[in-house]
């Protein structure tokens, strides 16, 4: 069994709520990949810029589904660029950030490729590299449900789920 599963992991459905703190995202719902090694995250507007010390990436996410009208602009430091092969079998060159993941009550910094998912049904992907920590229960969704940040920012912007 790898080193890093022990009694302090956790189980997760096949999809979770998931903060971005860093990026300034407070809920996302995010779909567990087994098939994908780094996660993704949907994003529009990104623009490269240099600063004095390191390249950065400024980008813009709409983290709810189906919601276009709330729109959280992001910047982190840029890590990589890498070719990725979607599902579909398709190349892109992709941006990399690394940034800190909560779900499930654990944080963890993770690295995002970042593409445009509008057409897709969930904002992010939770790749395998940062699942290590966790047992996934593919018939169970939610597991983890929403922490009270999440749920007061999505009560702000008077959005209901049907897994409250």
């Amino acid at each position: 069994m790898d080193k890093e599963v022990n009694s302090d992991s956790k189980i997760i459905g096949w999809r979770e709520w998931v903060s971005l703190s860093e990026l300034g995202i407070v809920a996302i719902k995010g779909k567990v990949d087994t098939g994908a090694k780094t996660s993704s995250l949907h994003a529009f507007d990104i623009q490269v810029y240099e600063s004095e010390t390191r390249p950065f990436v400024t980008f813009k996410i709409h983290p709810i589904q189906n919601d276009t009208s709330v729109v959280v602009e992001c910047r982190a430091p840029l890590v990589d660029r890498r070719s990725v092969t979607d599902s579909g079998g398709h190349k892109e060159e992709r941006f990399v950030i690394r940034t800190t993941m909560v779900i499930a009550g654990k944080k963890k910094k993770i690295e995002l490729t970042l593409t445009n998912r509008a057409s897709m049904k969930y904002r992010m992907l939770i790749g395998r590299a940062a699942l290590k920590q966790f047992y996934i229960d593919p018939t169970q969704s939610y597991l983890s449900g929403k922490s009270l940040k999440q749920k007061r920012f999505l009560k702000e912007l008077k959005i209901t789920t049907s897994d409250d």
